[in-house]
């Protein structure tokens, strides 16, 4: 990595935060023990990951993605690990691409790991992501926190979701260290655990435990996860009733709105921040290279 001038901007949505690195020619290493110490929240910006802006035909793992997404969110975890999507951080990233002028309102595609994911950006800020289509995996799953398990749905939305529906989402205990979960090898790269209470028809909330990040104040892919295993519990699974469902999602940064339809596809909708923009110091960074 360069340690000439380099800009960085910080967003959130619903409040699960991330440092942004635009790169559109993808001319940025980003080691992950560099993407740990950026989103180290004392010892560099701070961040539940890393939003690397790059143009999908500069990046060898998007090229084949370029001629349906111009833009490809190369998504890094908080602890530096790769990671395929990211609900929240689509939001984010394609609110710093209006913001910069790079896209304009209405209707974008956006190149991630997990695939292209559409995305419309309307005039009142809001922003739905159109997540793909839910997979759920026919293994039968248990977590475990502090001496208590719990079934969960296991539910994929290009990345791993376990489900467990709670009395009390203080039964979660601290999420510092990812919950147990058997067996073991239905998860073999690990997985991102929710666990639920309802609130109301439809209206649930979550807290969420982030593989590679702990517990984040929102995962957009979890509250997804959420929706279909509380559809299928709740006996409105749009693949058998014809209709759309939608589930609102409380978490700990906000809430989030999420419809699956009768074809498996997922939308969410909510809100994308950038708060602050500016550069790394190359002298800082120069430490953090080593």
């Amino acid at each position: 990595m360069s340690t000439s001038q380099i800009a960085f901007l910080k967003g959130h949505g619903t409040e699960n935060d991330f440092v942004i690195v635009p790169d559109p020619g993808n001319a940025i290493d980003l080691p992950a023990s560099v993407v740990a110490r950026l989103c180290d929240r004392r010892a560099g910006i701070g961040g539940d990951g890393l939003l690397h802006v790059v143009r999908s035909a500069a990046h060898p793992e998007a090229q084949a993605m370029a001629a349906e997404a111009e833009w490809f969110m190369d998504y890094r975890n908080g602890d530096g690990s790769i990671a395929e999507m990211c609900g929240n951080g689509v939001r984010v990233f394609a609110h710093y691409l209006l913001r910069a002028g790079l896209v304009e309102e209405g209707d974008l595609a956006v190149a991630t790991r997990g695939g292209v994911k559409r995305v419309h950006l309307a005039k009142d800020g809001s922003i739905t992501v159109s997540m793909g289509r839910r997979l759920l995996p026919e293994e039968q799953v248990t977590v475990t926190v502090d001496g208590r398990s719990w079934p969960a749905r296991n539910v994929n939305m290009g990345n791993p979701h376990a489900v467990a529906f709670v009395e009390d989402l203080a039964h979660a205990g601290n999420l510092y260290a990812a919950p147990e979960f058997t067996p073991a090898a239905v998860y073999p790269d690990g997985v991102n655990v929710e666990f639920v209470v309802d609130r109301g028809p439809r209206h649930v909330a979550m807290r969420v435990h982030e593989r590679g990040s702990g517990e984040t104040r929102s995962c957009g892919t979890g509250a997804c996860a959420v929706a279909v295993a509380a559809a299928r519990r709740d006996g409105t699974d749009p693949a058998l009733t014809g209709s759309p469902v939608t589930y609102t999602v409380d978490l700990p940064g906000g809430t989030l709105v999420i419809t699956e339809h009768p074809d498996g596809a997922i939308d969410m909708t909510g809100p994308a921040v950038i708060a602050a923009e500016g550069f790394l110091d190359p002298a800082w960074l120069e430490t953090v290279i080593g």
